[in-house]
C-alpha cells in the first residue's frame, strides 16, 4: 500500500480515473466547481451537522456516532426527496450493521432546501451517468458525526468494505481536535492500495463500489470537542437497497 500526499484527480480525469483506478480524490475547489456553486455556499450546508441525533444502533455500544439519513431519485432530469425510509444494507456488505433496519432521523429540510444540496447532488449524479449510462439513480445521503467525547471514535466501525451500491463519495465537512481519520481505498480484486488523511473541508473521494474497498481509520481526541463531519453519498441503479426485504 502506498502511503503519499493526497493523490488527487485533475478534475479532467473524473471519469477516466473512475473506470481505471475505481476511485477519485477531489480538491475542494474543483468539487464546487463540479457542483456549479462557491465553496462558500457549499460551507453553509456544515452548520447543520451540529443538529445531527445520536446513532442508538451501534452494536459496539459506543456512543461516538451522530447521523442523519434522507433518501432521493435522481431522474436526470429532476432530484426528488423520497419518503422517509429506514437504511438497510446486507450482511455481505456490512458484517456488523447488515440486516437490520435502521431508521434515522431525516436531514432537516432546511439544509435541503439550501440551492447548493440539490447542485451538489446533481452534478454528482451526472457523473454516475457518465460512467454507467443515464438512468435513474437511488441516492442516499448520510450526514456523520464521529466525536471522541469517549476518547476514540471510528468512523467505519465494521472495517475496510464496500457498501452494496454503484458510486460512492465520502465528503470532509469538518475535522476538529482530532488525530487519525487516515483513508484507506484497496482494490477489491488486487494488491494496490492508498492511504491518505483528507483535512481540507469538501475534499471528497469518490468510489465505484464494486472496484474497491474503503475504510477510515479511528480518530482520538487532541483536545475536547474532537470531531470529525463527513457527508456520504451513495447512487445505486435499479433500487434503493432493501426494497422489498421485510
Amino acid at each position: 500500500m502506498m502511503t503519499s500526499e493526497p493523490p488527487y484527480t485533475d478534475p479532467s480525469r473524473l471519469v477516466e480515473a473512475l473506470r481505471g483506478d475505481g476511485y477519485a480524490l477531489v480538491r475542494p475547489a474543483d468539487v464546487a466547481r463540479l457542483a456549479g456553486c462557491t465553496l462558500a455556499e457549499l460551507q453553509a450546508l456544515a452548520p447543520s451537522w451540529d443538529h445531527l441525533e445520536l446513532d442508538n444502533y451501534l452494536k459496539d455500544g459506543g456512543r461516538y456516532r451522530r447521523r442523519r439519513h434522507s433518501c432521493f431519485v435522481d431522474s436526470g432530469a429532476a432530484l426528488e426527496q423520497t419518503a422517509h425510509r429506514a437504511h438497510w444494507q446486507p450482511v455481505e456488505y456490512n458484517a456488523l450493521h447488515g440486516g437490520m433496519h435502521r431508521l434515522f432521523e431525516p436531514i432537516e429540510d432546511d439544509t435541503i432546501a439550501q440551492p447548493s444540496w440539490g447542485r451538489l447532488l446533481r452534478a454528482l449524479g451526472a457523473v454516475c451517468s457518465e460512467v454507467k449510462g443515464a438512468q435513474p439513480w437511488y441516492v442516499e445521503a448520510h450526514q456523520f458525526r464521529i466525536d471522541t467525547a469517549d476518547g476514540i471514535g471510528r468512523p467505519t466501525p465494521e472495517g475496510a468494505h464496500r457498501d452494496g451500491v454503484d458510486y460512492v463519495a465520502v465528503i470532509l465537512i469538518d475535522r476538529a481536535g482530532i488525530k487519525g481519520g487516515e483513508t484507506r481505498v484497496f482494490e477489491a480484486n488486487g494488491p494496490r492500495g492508498q492511504r491518505f488523511t483528507m483535512t481540507e473541508p469538501w475534499t471528497m473521494l469518490l468510489l465505484d463500489d464494486a472496484a474497491v474497498i474503503h475504510e477510515s481509520t479511528p480518530i482520538q481526541p487532541l483536545g475536547e470537542h474532537g470531531h470529525r463531519d463527513t457527508l456520504v453519498l451513495t447512487w445505486r441503479a435499479g433500487s434503493f437497497q432493501g426494497e422489498g426485504v421485510e
